[in-house]
């Protein structure tokens, strides 16, 4: 008779339902495994052969064949422990016949018995409820998987133990809290701790405001990484579709401590040294997500941007896009939510100090081409906002603290937000949050700025040599520079401001076209 368990394989974030089959027949005693399992699912056997013999039980003395079906998905991970002891207890006449079949179980023993948590829980449990089954997991976990719905069947358990007292009606586990971690909230560096650099602070507002992507140009020292560590504190709280979103990449890279979700929008700032795959994420026989996916719905900050490979910065290209990474392998093909906002800081040369007063470069104005030829325009072309972060003079070091902290610019933020998602559900278009999500066919409606406007714009785009991408964000951050005002009409101010924020050279160019 074969013994069945449930249990889940991932497919980025998609979890699919893997059949667990225990057969135990005549013939020398051995234990197979089959169905595609990696290095830790064969060495499932040793722990399970161990963790039964804590809880007084041995596996008999016959041949053991496990397959995992679909037998050519490939399976990856240490959370087959669990389904495949259930499915040997249930072949032993230890469990219920149908107990395991029930549930979708996942995993990993230890030596004496215990359940030590894994990821991808959250997913699991969602497909578990989708199937119409209930979810074992282990205690560690079970505060992520209550958040996949209330009328879920969950067992979390601590040992394998209890789940067996658990399934004969020895022992009632109780179902486990939601968790959530709103701790961060209350941490996150405060705007206010910022001295001078007001032009530097309208700009993250603006970014803020409209989820625009940012690029600061600027001295060592100037305040750049300070400025874009206190972006979170004026974004507003995420909403209950985003917190589970966000939440089920971090289940899958097991980055939910004790099983909470949190509140806080992620802020991702990775080193300058990091690969293609830490960027965009992969793995051998499992995708796992990378910073992209990992910043969803948050922010994604690149300090020293010019110091990170040429090939690592062209994998922003198409995400920054389509809001969405593809991993393709030989093997396998996966797809991860990437939707972030991207900030990112950059000195003026190599040595950090072109353009300063009193400093002479050995290289000239080469330094600096130099430098900044390490970013390619099609990326620079996807910042939305391009800006000058000078030097702090000194004495603004000894002025007293700014009256304006995060908590009032994060009022202005939240209020230009609101209208923005009022505009794009009347236009059916509830996947549209920010305006630098703004699909370019419904732009000229939503942003058409005046006449007086619009042949300023025309003259200064002609003067800049604007792209057709570089024209539309400059009226995605004009459409946001108006609702920052409240005003529902885009005039000439909020175009100028819109393309002064295209870099310096765009501000002289603008003022040209002024003149």
């Amino acid at each position: 008779m074969v013994a069945r368990a449930t249990s889940i394989a991932f497919n980025g974030v998609k979890a699919a339902v893997v059949d667990v089959q225990v057969l135990i027949s005549s013939g020398l005693p051995a234990f197979t495994i089959v169905g595609l399992p990696d290095k830790a699912v064969a060495e499932s056997r040793e722990r399970i052969r161990a963790a039964l013999q804590a809880v007084g039980l041995a596996l008999p003395a016959k041949r053991i064949t496990v397959n995992l079906s679909p037998a050519d998905l490939p399976k990856e991970g240490s959370h087959y422990d669990l389904p495949i002891a259930l499915a040997l207890l249930t072949a032993m006449s230890v469990l219920p016949p149908d107990f395991a079949e029930r549930f979708i179980s996942m995993g990993e023993l230890s030596l004496d018995g215990g359940i030590a948590g894994v990821t991808g829980v959250l997913p699991a449990a969602m497909r578990a409820l989708a199937e119409g089954r209930g979810i074992i997991c282990p205690a560690a976990n079970g505060g992520e998987a209550a958040w996949a719905g209330e009328e879920l069947d969950i067992v979390a358990a601590a040992t394998l133990v209890q789940v067996v007292n658990h399934a004969r009606g020895q022992q009632r586990l109780p179902r486990p809290e939601k968790r959530a971690d709103m701790s961060g909230t209350a941490n996150l560096p405060d705007l206010r701790d910022v001295r001078g650099q007001e032009s530097a602070k309208r700009a993250l507002e603006v970014a803020a405001a409209g989820g625009h992507h940012l690029l600061m140009n600027g001295p060592p020292g100037a305040g750049k990484s300070m400025l874009a560590a206190r972006l979170p504190s004026i974004l507003p709280p995420m909403t209950a579709r985003e917190m589970l979103e966000t939440s089920i990449i971090a289940s899958l890279a097991g980055m939910l401590p004790d099983g909470a979700i949190s509140a806080t929008r992620p802020f991702r700032a990775p080193h300058h040294t990091a690969s293609q795959a830490a960027l965009a994420g992969g793995g051998h026989s499992r995708a796992r997500p990378g910073e992209m996916s990992l910043a969803h719905n948050g922010v994604l900050f690149l300090d020293e941007l010019p110091e990170f490979a040429p090939r690592v910065l062209e994998v922003l290209r198409q995400p920054l896009e389509t809001g969405e990474v593809s991993i393709a392998r030989a093997n396998y093909r996966v797809t991860f939510p990437a939707r972030f906002q991207l900030v990112a800081a950059m000195n003026p040369c190599k040595c950090g100090m072109a353009f300063q007063p009193g400093h002479n470069c050995r290289r000239g104005m080469r330094c600096a081409a130099d430098y900044m030829g390490r970013i390619s325009g099609p990326l620079l072309d996807r910042f939305d906002l391009r800006i000058t972060v000078p030097a702090v003079d000194i004495r603004d070091l000894s002025l007293p603290p700014a009256r304006e902290g995060s908590a009032q610019v994060a009022e202005r933020v939240a209020a230009a937000r609101a209208m923005q998602q009022r505009r794009y559900a009347a236009l059916g278009l509830e996947h549209v949050r920010t305006n630098a999500q703004a699909p370019a066919a419904v732009l000229e409606d939503i942003a058409a700025p005046t006449a007086e406007a619009r042949a300023f714009l025309l003259k200064a785009a002609e003067s800049l040599r604007l792209s057709a991408r570089g024209y539309h964000r400059v009226l995605r951050v004009a459409r946001t520079l108006a609702d920052l005002a409240g005003a529902e009409v885009v005039d000439r101010a909020h175009v100028a401001e819109a393309l002064a924020y295209r870099g310096m050279a765009s501000g002289q160019a603008a003022g040209q076209a002024a003149a």
